[in-house]
């Protein structure tokens, strides 16, 4: 495993992420296909054993559970200081206006509600969810500021926004002399790459760290075009964001991988690696050949001419994921 800092900051990751999505309890939440906590403990340990010392989760991953089940499992397998764990606040975790959003309510009572779950007095990373317009950002800003201050949280990062969102958050927090973003969490992968056009520079411009979620495309990039998996027939999210996507970008990972006599998740994450700006990709585990595929494309090096051959086939898209 190499590891690198998180954007301008001292804080070392990782290059790869494990994302805790997948676990949780499955009747709870809107994610059937989560494995529950006995299935989720070993891909944290072997995560653990194979040098992945950053994991990802969210308050509303399977209503809280996903937290519960990574923070019992990293007391028992390590020690806290050896792990970055990140969270994040938005989606809607109880009733009523303040059950949501980036409000100082919300976010004040999101993170100690996180802070129990996962069983740990901080978090490293602590990041909101999504764009919140009902909200000043100032206001949500601010109420980050103080998160960290109280000590519940060492940095704050942002996930899925337009490009001019977050510009003008990162001028609030300059303006007004708050802790300042350190990670952008977007959507990004060899399917779709429009965070190229504007987030990805000003991200490179500002320092920040990149940590994009869905490497793999839900896993179109691992398979055949035509083939499906039970987390792909119940996914709707997935179908929204990859459903007009060019099969010929897939075909061509196959080729690549092929050339290298190494899985096709490989190759899709080493493109990935390769790109400066991206700090640490997001990756979700079911199977244990997800973790060692993972690891494995971190020393996977492409030539030139195969990263030119995999960008060639794509076309602008509609810009997903930002819901």
């Amino acid at each position: 495993m190499q590891y690198t800092r998180l954007g301008t900051t001292g804080l070392k990751v990782s290059r790869i992420c494990l994302g805790c999505m997948s676990y949780g309890v499955p009747d709870r939440g809107n994610h059937p296909w989560t494995l529950d906590e006995e299935q989720s403990r070993p891909f944290i340990k072997k995560a653990l054993e194979l040098g992945i010392t950053f994991f990802d989760t969210a308050n509303v991953y399977s209503d809280g559970t996903s937290e519960e089940i990574l923070g019992r499992a990293l007391k028992e397998y390590t020690t806290r200081d050896e792990v970055v764990i990140a969270t994040k606040v938005h989606g809607r975790m109880g009733p009523g206006p303040g059950g949501a959003g980036l409000s100082r309510k919300a976010i004040m009572s999101a993170i100690d509600a996180s802070l129990r779950r996962l069983g740990t007095d901080h978090v490293d990373l602590y990041q909101i969810h999504r764009w919140d317009p009902q909200t000043p950002v100032e206001e949500t800003v601010e109420a980050l500021h103080d998160v960290v201050k109280a000590g519940k949280a060492r940095y704050v990062g942002a996930s899925s926004m337009w490009a001019w969102q977050f510009s003008k958050a990162l001028h609030v927090a300059e303006l007004r002399g708050l802790v300042r973003f350190s990670s952008m969490q977007d959507h990004y992968n060899l399917l779709d790459r429009e965070e190229e056009r504007e987030m990805l520079p000003l991200c490179a411009a500002e320092g920040i760290g990149v940590i994009p979620w869905s490497p793999l495309a839900r896993g179109r990039l691992t398979r055949d075009w035509d083939e499906t998996t039970e987390r792909s027939v119940d996914d709707a999210f997935g179908a929204s964001l990859y459903g007009t996507a060019d099969r010929t970008i897939v075909e061509r990972v196959a080729e690549v991988a092929q050339g290298h006599g190494v899985p096709r998740a490989q190759v899709a994450l080493a493109w990935m690696l390769g790109k400066p700006v991206v700090t640490a990709p997001i990756v979700g585990a079911t199977k244990m050949s997800h973790l060692e595929d993972a690891v494995a494309a971190v020393d996977l090096t492409l030539s030139a001419d195969e990263v030119a051959r995999l960008e060639e086939p794509y076309r602008p898209r509609q810009v997903l994921g930002f819901a």
